[in-house]
């Protein structure tokens, strides 16, 4: 009988939910609140006289600026739908899985409504397709094998690899591993996605609104549209 992993006396799952999940939320919040504070405290004086209000400039560009411009539409059709498309399904298997939803629940103290699992697997399913689908685009693209770095791919790999482990953990599908072995390989992928987060392109899903609005306010300083 397969007697499980064990790290140091303490079985894979109760490490992985334990000391690596604390450890990794830790790392996180922190890496988080540097980089975001030091976007956000960085500011060049300007010496200029302002032409206009920046604020209002600020929080035009975060409402206007979340769709590309009607003329390069066209060309990037498919990277902007598909992107919405995987984050959206992304966010509704991440907070509205009940799983997930008492895994919040236990330490926020409160939970919400969830979907039933025939919806929740329809959107892991859309969500890894998309993913599979955006990574083949990027290898056979020219133009964007040629841009990718090192951190595209990790990044990429860090994202898809929870939707995978969660829907091997959900499917019991573990290729020989007990149950709770598998599902903490999908605790340790989460982790491995918090602990790179901060300090990959993955920041793009904090960075995006207050960049967004300081580029905005500063335009609109100069009296130029963002």
């Amino acid at each position: 009988m397969n007697e499980g992993l064990y790290i140091q006396g303490i079985s894979l799952l109760d490490f992985a939910r334990g000391p690596a999940l604390r450890w990794a939320v830790v790392v996180f919040v922190i890496g988080v609140v540097w980089r975001l504070g030091a976007m956000l405290l960085y500011t060049r004086r300007d010496l200029s006289r302002p032409n206009a209000a920046s604020a209002p400039g600020g929080v035009k560009a975060l409402l206007t600026r979340s769709a590309p411009p009607h003329e390069l539409e066209k060309d990037i059709m498919f990277q902007h739908y598909s992107g919405y498309a995987w984050h959206i399904s992304m966010f509704l298997v991440l907070l509205l899985f009940a799983p997930h939803m008492l895994f919040f629940k236990g330490i926020l103290g409160f939970g919400w409504p969830t979907l039933p699992n025939l919806f929740i697997t329809i959107f892991t399913v859309l969500t890894m397709v998309l993913l599979l689908i955006l990574m083949v685009r990027r290898v056979t693209n020219p133009v964007l094998r040629q841009i990718s770095t090192t951190d595209d791919y990790v990044s990429w790999f860090a994202a898809f690899l929870p939707f995978l482990t969660g829907v091997m953990s959900y499917t019991h599908i573990t290729f020989g591993l007990r149950y709770e072995d598998m599902l903490a390989l999908h605790f340790l992928s989460i982790c491995f996605l918090l602990v790179w987060f901060p300090f990959s392109k993955l920041m793009h899903a904090i960075y995006i609104w207050p960049s967004r609005y300081k580029v905005g306010a500063a335009f609109a300083r100069r009296g130029v549209r963002a």
